[in-house]
């Protein structure tokens, strides 16, 4: 395990602290989860971008536009009712 130390303003690190606080988490596991979460996006990121330059751009076109296309309603099945 690696030890970092990062420069904040005072105002930043006390924000995050009482975050910390609040959530009952210490700010070292607060500072790690949102690292954790930034990471998460930045690969999602990259896998999309590793996607879209093997894919086609006419695909995907036709994809988002059938996304946009109205839908029509669906019937609703209401049961009939039973008589006793």
């Amino acid at each position: 395990m690696a030890t970092m130390t990062i420069r904040l303003p005072d105002a930043k690190h006390e924000r995050l602290r009482k975050l910390a606080q609040r959530s009952g988490t210490s700010l070292n596991k607060l500072v790690e989860e949102l690292a954790g979460a930034a990471l998460a996006q930045f690969d999602a990121e990259t896998r999309f971008l590793a996607r879209a330059a093997r894919g086609k751009p006419e695909r995907g076109l036709t994809l988002l536009e059938k996304l946009d296309a109205p839908r029509k309603p669906r019937r609703r099945r209401i049961p009939k009712r039973q008589i006793n």
